[in-house]
């Protein structure tokens, strides 16, 4: 009885399935409904593909509705392209021109946006690109969506690919060898100035014998898997200089040099990890100053890969790195002098120096918020961990000093020292210091040894706090004034106000009271 039961049911299902006729649809007659009633995608370079963006519309009405047309307002000429609920337009009119659209009531569908154009199609004033998506109806005008985009124009940085062979060019630096990249080799390519952004697929690489300079206010935008390397004697002087702001601190003309990642939609503006690194081999005085790196996946990896060259050196000054996948700044057997630096967030450390090395910091501030619990704001070694799991014989640590600087994080301990023999050198003068761990007290963190003269250590949150603006938004100045620095060197702080004997705090920045 259960089975026939069950026989018919499926019967009558099938009956009614087979009895129901196609919707009636009616012309639309206008009164669409629209998730934005203006799409702004964000700014894209010249020639190079957008994000996708959506919109969704809604038939709120009790009707089944066909839209009679819904196209973008420049027809087939629009540099934009669309979507409707998955179909690609009529033929000849590909994501340009749909008739006929079906919508049922109470229902909605999906319009995905794309846009692809040259600055020369963007208005010249503003060099905003702008359309519309045109919804027709029976009864009168079209309803309209606006779409708006800034262009902005480029110079791309891309490895070469030759029609003759049709193969990408690589690079042949020592450790490098295979990998897409260009060579940079003419005065043009050499010189990076503000008149344009810079935009680097592959790695772009400075042979030996030459100096890239880049010039106050530039920006460089870099592609995934994309950065920058300096031979072992190559040279890169960094030439940035202080933002000129208004009173409510926004920028009226920049001048600080920038490095992040080509996704300029405001839900890439700090995800780590987007592009490679700054990868530097060169023993020659490289300079670096006001620089702001962010969202790589090391900031800084300075590393020698040529025993005759020397170990590689760098001084960098009144500069940030922030919300790097690993490191901030990695040195291997690296000779560093910073000043007036800031880093933050690091999947690993924000500042490492690893198989020994000669490290000089003074008024720097390392601060941690990455969400890791293995993280740190400082990590010295005299070794390297080898694939293994064995650690190589130590390399001297000739000189780690860190004076009148912060190290801090939301971990419980931010500092991490591994020796492993050999020459292990290292100095914290009037900094402050998070640690909270069993092993403070002993050891390589004898806080009341001479290797920490004049350092608070923080064993909580609340003990020696910085105070800092927000340092999940990378706003690392302190609030209120904390411990005073004990070496006016630098004699100005990172944006430019004055230290004096009596105002002197310690890291980056002077206090800025809320």
């Amino acid at each position: 009885m259960r089975r026939l039961f069950v026989i018919f049911i499926v019967g009558m299902s099938l009956f009614l399935v087979s009895c129901r006729k196609d919707f009636a649809f009616e012309a639309s007659n206008g009164g669409l409904e629209f998730s934005k009633q203006t799409v702004y995608l964000d700014t894209v370079f010249t020639n190079i593909g957008s994000s996708t963006y959506r919109l969704k519309v809604y038939n709120r009405s009790s009707k089944d509705i066909s839209i009679p047309k819904v196209q973008l307002g420049k027809g087939t000429n629009s540099k934009y392209r669309i979507t409707v609920d998955g179909l690609t337009g009529d033929a000849g009119a590909q994501n340009k021109i749909f008739t006929n659209v079906p919508l049922l009531a109470k229902d909605s569908l999906f319009i995905f946006v794309e846009v692809t154009s040259d600055v020369a199609n963007a208005n010249p004033t503003d060099f905003l690109y702008t359309d519309t998506i045109d919804f027709y109806n029976a009864s009168s005008a079209p309803q309209q969506v606006n779409l708006i985009t800034l262009i902005q124009d480029a110079i791309f940085i891309k490895p070469d690919k030759p029609l003759s062979t049709g193969i990408k060019e690589t690079l042949s630096i020592q450790g490098l060898e295979g990998v897409e990249g260009h060579v940079l080799t003419t005065p043009s390519e050499l010189n990076w100035t503000s008149t344009k952004p810079y935009v680097i697929y592959g790695y772009a690489a400075v042979p030996n014998g030459s100096t890239l300079t880049i010039g106050a206010g530039t920006s460089v935008y870099f592609h995934a898997n994309s950065g920058l390397v300096i031979d072992n004697q190559a040279k890169i002087n960094v030439n940035g200089s202080l933002n000129v702001l208004d009173s409510d601190g926004k920028i009226i003309t920049k001048n600080e040099v920038t490095f992040e990642g080509d996704r300029l939609e405001p839900d890439f503006e700090n995800v780590p990890g987007q592009w490679g690194t700054v990868l530097l081999f060169s023993s020659l005085n490289n300079t670096i100053d006001h620089l702001t790196l962010k969202n790589s996946v090391i900031g800084l990896y300075i590393q020698s890969n040529n025993a005759t060259s020397g170990s590689p050196n760098l001084t960098i000054t009144n500069s940030q790195i922030y919300n790097n996948a690993n490191f901030g700044i990695l040195g291997i057997d690296a000779t560093i002098t910073g000043k007036n630096l800031v880093i933050n967030s690091a999947g690993q450390s924000s500042f490492a120096g690893t198989y020994g090395g000669n490290y000089n910091f003074s008024h720097c501030t390392f601060n941690n918020n990455f969400n890791n619990s293995k993280q740190k704001a400082v990590l010295l070694t005299n070794y390297l961990v080898l694939d293994d799991g064995t650690l190589t014989p130590p390399n001297p640590l000739n000189q780690s000093n860190f004076t009148d600087c912060i190290l801090y994080g939301n971990n419980q301990t931010e500092i991490a020292l591994q020796q492993n023999g050999g020459v292990f050198n290292y100095q914290f003068t009037n900094c402050i210091i998070k640690f909270n761990s069993q092993v403070a007290g002993s050891g390589l963190y004898d806080f009341n040894s001479t290797n920490y003269s004049g350092s608070n250590i923080a064993t909580n949150s609340s003990q020696f706090n910085p105070n800092f603006k927000n340092a999940n938004q990378n706003k690392l100045w302190p609030t209120q004034d904390i411990s005073q620095g004990s070496i006016l060197n630098p004699i100005k702080d990172i944006l430019d106000k004055l230290r004096t004997s009596g105002n002197n705090n310690v890291g980056a920045y002077q206090t800025i009271p809320n």
